[in-house]
């Protein structure tokens, strides 16, 4: 009698131990069981990742910008290879804001990925990133192609159509727009009236002023399988409309103006009022410009 009265004491006890381990449990919405955390726990609470808000390393941004390796980047500011405005640093750990202006052996330097787009910009949109009146702007048109905050590269006027360039490389920008680097930019004008031969040759003379400034036209020619008032221009001029300046000296108004080629590249492919990203070797052309 008493072997039965311990057996079933066992049993009991048995059943108190799993209802006990159940109850340290909580099933989740999949029949599993989570173990609950201990209160005895001396583990640190986890805390959100911090932001960069008050700086980035300085050896992070190099490397970011697609210089070196971080551990490279060390050595070379050590070596004093990195200014940040103006002043060169080699303490370890520095830290710089995304508004510093980062130089690396000279050259400015951003640590966002470079991106590099082409629009064939359509009539009634204004070369600029905003605009207080209200009027469609490129940005428009381009905002869906990179995360990252792009630039168009030059101008075009609110009636110009073609090749418009946008990139947040700001180096390679100022190339493309420096008169110096004979960046080549063909246009199509259309013209009110046929361009008289003695024009054309007035042109191509090489000696022609707006408004008393030299113009360095580098071709001009007749559209091919066009009427005389179809006219094809090369220059590498920045000035504010300089094409519509240039026919407007000699008493022609320009009816359309399309900017066909720039730095080499074409519209092909492009319909209007689209855009496309360069490919790899459209950016290393850009850069041995």
């Amino acid at each position: 009698m008493s072997t039965e009265k311990n057996s079933s004491r066992g049993r009991q006890q048995g059943a108190g131990r799993k209802k006990s381990h159940a109850a340290s449990s909580s099933k989740n919405a999949t029949g599993n069981y989570k173990k609950r955390p201990s209160k005895f726990s001396n583990k640190p609470e986890r805390t959100p990742q911090k932001n960069e808000n008050n700086g980035i390393r300085l050896n992070k941004y190099i490397s970011n910008s697609g210089i070196c390796s971080r551990r490279e980047a060390d050595v070379l500011i050590a070596a004093g290879s990195a200014t940040v405005n103006g002043k060169a640093i080699t303490e370890m750990g520095y830290k710089v804001q995304l508004t510093d202006e980062v130089r690396f052996e000279g050259s400015l330097i951003n640590p966002e990925t470079k991106r590099y787009v082409l629009l064939n910009k359509p009539k009634n949109y204004i070369t600029t990133m905003d605009d207080d009146r209200g009027r469609k702007t490129v940005m428009e048109l381009v905002q869906m192609a990179a995360k990252e905050r792009i630039y168009p590269v030059g101008r075009l006027d609110r009636n110009t159509t073609g090749l418009l360039l946008f990139t947040n490389d700001g180096e390679l920008a100022k190339k493309l727009t420096h008169p110096k680097h004979n960046v080549r930019k063909l246009y199509h004008a259309s013209l009110d009236r046929k361009f008289a031969l003695k024009d054309l040759q007035t042109l191509s003379s090489g000696d022609f002023a707006v408004e008393g400034k030299k113009v360095f036209i580098d071709d001009v020619a007749y559209v091919q399988g066009e009427s005389k008032s179809e006219v094809g221009i090369e220059i590498h001029s920045g000035r504010n409309r300089i094409v519509r300046k240039i026919f407007a000296t000699l008493g022609y108004k320009v009816v359309k103006l399309d900017r066909v080629i720039f730095a080499g590249m074409t519209k092909k492919n492009i319909q209007r009022g689209h855009w496309r990203h360069l490919t790899e070797q459209e950016v290393n052309n850009l850069k041995m410009l």
